[in-house]
Protein backbone atom coordinates (compact mmCIF):
# COMPACT_ATOMS: atom_id res chain seq x y z
CA UNK A 1 0.00 0.00 0.00
CA UNK A 2 1.35 3.40 -1.02
CA UNK A 3 1.83 6.05 1.64
CA UNK A 4 1.28 9.77 1.36
CA UNK A 5 5.03 10.29 1.44
CA UNK A 6 5.27 8.53 -1.93
CA UNK A 7 2.87 10.91 -3.67
CA UNK A 8 4.29 12.50 -6.83
CA UNK A 9 3.50 16.10 -7.78
CA UNK A 10 3.29 16.77 -11.53
CA UNK A 11 3.66 20.46 -12.38
CA UNK A 12 2.28 21.48 -15.75
CA UNK A 13 -0.14 18.58 -15.37
CA UNK A 14 -2.31 19.73 -18.26
CA UNK A 15 0.64 20.31 -20.61
CA UNK A 16 2.15 18.14 -23.32
CA UNK A 17 4.47 16.20 -21.02
CA UNK A 18 2.73 16.55 -17.66
CA UNK A 19 -0.53 15.10 -18.91
CA UNK A 20 1.22 12.04 -20.33
CA UNK A 21 3.28 11.53 -17.17
CA UNK A 22 0.22 11.75 -14.92
CA UNK A 23 -1.67 9.26 -17.07
CA UNK A 24 1.18 6.76 -16.90
CA UNK A 25 1.59 7.11 -13.15
CA UNK A 26 -2.13 6.79 -12.49
CA UNK A 27 -2.34 3.71 -14.73
CA UNK A 28 0.47 2.17 -12.65
CA UNK A 29 -1.43 2.87 -9.44
CA UNK A 30 0.93 5.55 -8.19
CA UNK A 31 -0.45 8.35 -5.99
CA UNK A 32 -0.36 11.50 -8.10
CA UNK A 33 -1.11 15.15 -7.32
CA UNK A 34 -1.82 17.32 -10.33
CA UNK A 35 -0.10 20.69 -10.26
CA UNK A 36 -2.12 23.27 -12.21
CA UNK A 37 -4.26 26.32 -11.56
CA UNK A 38 -7.41 24.24 -11.97
CA UNK A 39 -6.35 21.44 -9.63
CA UNK A 40 -7.27 21.00 -5.96
CA UNK A 41 -5.14 22.15 -4.28
CA UNK A 42 -4.33 24.66 -7.01
CA UNK A 43 -0.76 25.37 -8.09
CA UNK A 44 0.22 28.62 -9.77
CA UNK A 45 3.81 29.56 -10.58
CA UNK A 46 2.84 33.23 -10.25
CA UNK A 47 1.21 32.80 -6.82
CA UNK A 48 3.71 31.45 -4.32
CA UNK A 49 1.02 31.17 -1.66
CA UNK A 50 -0.26 28.09 -3.56
CA UNK A 51 3.01 26.20 -3.34
CA UNK A 52 2.86 24.94 0.27
CA UNK A 53 -0.42 23.07 -0.10
CA UNK A 54 0.68 21.54 -3.41
CA UNK A 55 3.96 20.35 -1.83
CA UNK A 56 2.46 18.99 1.39
CA UNK A 57 3.27 15.30 1.76
CA UNK A 58 5.03 15.10 -1.61
CA UNK A 59 7.96 12.74 -2.15
CA UNK A 60 8.93 13.62 -5.75
CA UNK A 61 8.20 16.48 -8.16
CA UNK A 62 8.18 16.76 -11.95
CA UNK A 63 9.01 20.40 -12.69
CA UNK A 64 7.73 21.82 -15.98
CA UNK A 65 7.91 25.60 -15.82
CA UNK A 66 5.42 27.70 -17.77
CA UNK A 67 5.74 29.31 -20.19
CA UNK A 68 9.48 28.65 -20.59
CA UNK A 69 12.66 28.73 -18.54
CA UNK A 70 13.95 31.48 -20.84
CA UNK A 71 11.43 34.11 -19.69
CA UNK A 72 12.56 36.90 -17.32
CA UNK A 73 12.16 35.92 -13.68
CA UNK A 74 12.06 32.17 -14.35
CA UNK A 75 15.39 31.46 -12.68
CA UNK A 76 14.41 33.26 -9.48
CA UNK A 77 11.12 31.37 -9.40
CA UNK A 78 12.86 28.02 -9.87
CA UNK A 79 15.29 28.91 -7.07
CA UNK A 80 12.44 29.76 -4.71
CA UNK A 81 10.37 26.71 -5.60
CA UNK A 82 13.32 24.31 -5.32
CA UNK A 83 14.23 25.64 -1.89
CA UNK A 84 10.63 25.35 -0.69
CA UNK A 85 10.29 21.84 -2.12
CA UNK A 86 13.40 20.63 -0.31
CA UNK A 87 12.32 22.33 2.92
CA UNK A 88 8.94 20.58 2.68
CA UNK A 89 10.56 17.15 2.47
CA UNK A 90 10.70 16.43 -1.26
CA UNK A 91 13.45 13.89 -1.95
CA UNK A 92 13.45 13.75 -5.77
CA UNK A 93 13.29 16.50 -8.42
CA UNK A 94 12.90 15.86 -12.15
CA UNK A 95 13.30 19.02 -14.24
CA UNK A 96 12.15 19.47 -17.83
CA UNK A 97 14.76 21.71 -19.42
CA UNK A 98 15.26 23.24 -22.84
CA UNK A 99 18.12 22.34 -25.12
CA UNK A 100 20.37 25.19 -26.18
CA UNK A 101 18.97 27.72 -23.70
CA UNK A 102 21.45 29.41 -21.37
CA UNK A 103 18.62 30.29 -18.98
CA UNK A 104 17.49 26.67 -18.84
CA UNK A 105 21.01 25.52 -17.98
CA UNK A 106 21.07 28.00 -15.10
CA UNK A 107 17.84 26.45 -13.81
CA UNK A 108 19.38 23.00 -14.17
CA UNK A 109 22.21 24.00 -11.85
CA UNK A 110 19.72 25.12 -9.21
CA UNK A 111 18.15 21.66 -9.17
CA UNK A 112 21.52 19.92 -9.34
CA UNK A 113 22.71 21.88 -6.30
CA UNK A 114 19.50 21.35 -4.32
CA UNK A 115 20.95 18.66 -2.05
CA UNK A 116 18.36 16.04 -3.06
CA UNK A 117 18.22 13.42 -5.80
CA UNK A 118 17.68 14.92 -9.27
CA UNK A 119 17.27 14.06 -12.93
CA UNK A 120 17.44 16.60 -15.76
CA UNK A 121 15.51 16.09 -19.01
CA UNK A 122 17.10 18.54 -21.47
CA UNK A 123 14.78 18.29 -24.44
CA UNK A 124 14.82 19.48 -28.03
CA UNK A 125 11.67 20.90 -29.65
CA UNK A 126 8.63 18.67 -29.20
CA UNK A 127 7.15 16.87 -32.19
CA UNK A 128 3.78 17.56 -30.55
CA UNK A 129 4.20 21.29 -31.22
CA UNK A 130 2.75 20.48 -34.65
CA UNK A 131 -0.46 19.04 -33.20
CA UNK A 132 -0.96 20.40 -29.69
CA UNK A 133 0.36 23.96 -29.86
CA UNK A 134 0.62 27.12 -31.95
CA UNK A 135 1.66 25.21 -35.11
CA UNK A 136 -1.65 23.35 -35.38
CA UNK A 137 -3.72 26.22 -36.79
CA UNK A 138 -1.40 27.03 -39.73
CA UNK A 139 -1.21 23.34 -40.59
CA UNK A 140 -5.01 23.17 -40.66
CA UNK A 141 -5.06 26.30 -42.81
CA UNK A 142 -2.47 24.84 -45.18
CA UNK A 143 -0.25 27.95 -44.94
CA UNK A 144 2.67 27.70 -42.50
CA UNK A 145 5.14 30.58 -42.12
CA UNK A 146 8.00 30.77 -39.62
CA UNK A 147 11.05 33.02 -39.15
CA UNK A 148 13.44 30.08 -39.43
CA UNK A 149 15.70 29.12 -42.29
CA UNK A 150 17.13 25.82 -43.41
CA UNK A 151 17.96 24.77 -39.84
CA UNK A 152 17.35 21.17 -38.83
CA UNK A 153 15.94 20.19 -35.42
CA UNK A 154 15.85 16.61 -34.02
CA UNK A 155 12.27 16.81 -32.73
CA UNK A 156 11.64 14.73 -29.60
CA UNK A 157 8.41 12.82 -29.08
CA UNK A 158 6.67 13.88 -25.85
CA UNK A 159 5.83 10.20 -25.31
CA UNK A 160 9.56 9.50 -24.88
CA UNK A 161 9.91 12.38 -22.43
CA UNK A 162 6.98 11.08 -20.40
CA UNK A 163 8.33 7.54 -20.30
CA UNK A 164 11.72 8.75 -19.09
CA UNK A 165 10.18 11.07 -16.51
CA UNK A 166 8.10 8.24 -15.05
CA UNK A 167 11.18 6.03 -14.84
CA UNK A 168 13.17 8.82 -13.15
CA UNK A 169 10.36 9.48 -10.67
CA UNK A 170 9.73 5.86 -9.71
CA UNK A 171 12.78 3.71 -10.44
CA UNK A 172 16.42 3.58 -9.33
CA UNK A 173 19.17 4.10 -11.87
CA UNK A 174 18.38 7.66 -12.93
CA UNK A 175 19.82 9.49 -9.93
CA UNK A 176 21.86 12.60 -10.74
CA UNK A 177 21.58 12.00 -14.47
CA UNK A 178 21.31 14.65 -17.18
CA UNK A 179 19.60 13.22 -20.25
CA UNK A 180 19.86 15.24 -23.46
CA UNK A 181 16.74 14.19 -25.33
CA UNK A 182 16.33 14.35 -29.11
CA UNK A 183 14.74 12.32 -31.84
CA UNK A 184 16.92 9.98 -33.91
CA UNK A 185 17.30 12.41 -36.84
CA UNK A 186 17.13 16.12 -37.50
CA UNK A 187 14.61 17.65 -39.91
CA UNK A 188 14.09 21.19 -41.10
CA UNK A 189 10.65 22.64 -40.47
CA UNK A 190 9.98 22.38 -44.19
CA UNK A 191 10.81 18.65 -44.11
CA UNK A 192 8.65 18.12 -41.03
CA UNK A 193 5.68 19.85 -42.67
CA UNK A 194 6.28 17.82 -45.84
CA UNK A 195 6.00 14.59 -43.85
CA UNK A 196 2.73 15.74 -42.31
CA UNK A 197 1.39 16.78 -45.72
CA UNK A 198 2.34 13.46 -47.26
CA UNK A 199 0.76 11.39 -44.49
CA UNK A 200 -2.45 13.46 -44.48
CA UNK A 201 -2.53 13.75 -48.29
CA UNK A 202 -2.94 17.48 -47.97
CA UNK A 203 -1.28 20.43 -49.65
CA UNK A 204 0.47 22.35 -46.84
CA UNK A 205 2.68 25.23 -47.91
CA UNK A 206 5.68 26.15 -45.74
CA UNK A 207 7.77 29.28 -46.17
CA UNK A 208 10.36 31.28 -44.26
CA UNK A 209 9.48 34.87 -43.40
CA UNK A 210 11.53 37.70 -41.82
CA UNK A 211 11.31 37.91 -38.05
CA UNK A 212 9.76 41.39 -38.19
CA UNK A 213 6.96 40.15 -40.44
CA UNK A 214 6.31 37.24 -38.11
CA UNK A 215 6.17 39.59 -35.12
CA UNK A 216 3.57 41.72 -36.88
CA UNK A 217 1.51 38.63 -37.67
CA UNK A 218 1.56 37.57 -34.01
CA UNK A 219 0.61 41.10 -32.96
CA UNK A 220 -2.37 40.96 -35.31
CA UNK A 221 -3.43 37.76 -33.51
CA UNK A 222 -3.28 39.84 -30.31
CA UNK A 223 -0.84 37.56 -28.53
CA UNK A 224 0.65 39.05 -25.34
CA UNK A 225 3.89 40.95 -25.90
CA UNK A 226 5.88 38.68 -23.58
CA UNK A 227 4.70 35.60 -25.47
CA UNK A 228 5.70 37.18 -28.79
CA UNK A 229 9.13 38.05 -27.40
CA UNK A 230 9.61 34.47 -26.20
CA UNK A 231 8.58 32.95 -29.54
CA UNK A 232 10.90 35.26 -31.48
CA UNK A 233 13.76 34.52 -29.07
CA UNK A 234 13.35 30.78 -29.55
CA UNK A 235 13.18 31.02 -33.33
CA UNK A 236 15.95 33.56 -33.89
CA UNK A 237 18.36 32.52 -31.13
CA UNK A 238 17.89 28.88 -30.13
CA UNK A 239 17.13 27.72 -33.67
CA UNK A 240 20.49 28.75 -35.07
CA UNK A 241 21.86 25.25 -35.66
CA UNK A 242 23.24 24.72 -32.16
CA UNK A 243 20.68 21.98 -31.50
CA UNK A 244 20.91 20.11 -34.79
CA UNK A 245 23.22 17.29 -33.54
CA UNK A 246 21.39 14.19 -32.33
CA UNK A 247 21.91 13.14 -28.70
CA UNK A 248 21.67 9.71 -27.05
CA UNK A 249 19.61 10.57 -23.97
CA UNK A 250 16.63 8.36 -24.83
CA UNK A 251 18.89 5.38 -25.47
CA UNK A 252 20.73 5.96 -22.20
CA UNK A 253 17.56 6.34 -20.18
CA UNK A 254 15.37 3.64 -21.72
CA UNK A 255 17.78 1.27 -23.44
CA UNK A 256 16.09 1.77 -26.81
CA UNK A 257 16.25 4.31 -29.65
CA UNK A 258 14.12 7.44 -29.60
CA UNK A 259 10.82 7.40 -31.47
CA UNK A 260 11.16 8.76 -34.99
CA UNK A 261 9.27 11.81 -36.21
CA UNK A 262 7.58 9.63 -38.82
CA UNK A 263 6.16 7.45 -36.04
CA UNK A 264 4.69 10.55 -34.44
CA UNK A 265 3.22 11.72 -37.75
CA UNK A 266 1.54 8.38 -38.51
CA UNK A 267 0.15 8.09 -34.98
CA UNK A 268 -1.13 11.67 -34.93
CA UNK A 269 -2.58 11.67 -38.44
CA UNK A 270 -4.68 8.65 -37.48
CA UNK A 271 -6.44 10.75 -34.81
CA UNK A 272 -7.77 13.15 -37.46
CA UNK A 273 -6.39 16.23 -35.71
CA UNK A 274 -4.81 17.43 -38.97
CA UNK A 275 -7.88 16.86 -41.14
CA UNK A 276 -8.64 19.95 -43.22
CA UNK A 277 -11.42 22.03 -41.72
CA UNK A 278 -13.58 24.38 -43.73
Amino acid sequence: MKTQQETILILGATGKTGRRIAQRLEAAGRPVRLGSRGANPAFDWDDRSTWAAALDGIHAVYIAFQPDLAVPGALETIQAFTAQAVDSGVRKLVLLSGRGEIEAEQAERVVQNSGVDWTILRASWFAQNFSEAHFLDPILQGEFFLPVGNIAEPFIDAEDIAEIAVAALTQPGHSNQLYELTGPRALTFAQAVEEIARETRRDIHFATVPADDYRRALEQEELPADVIDLVLYLFTTVLDGRNTPVADGVQRALGRPARDFSDYVRRTAATGVWAHQG
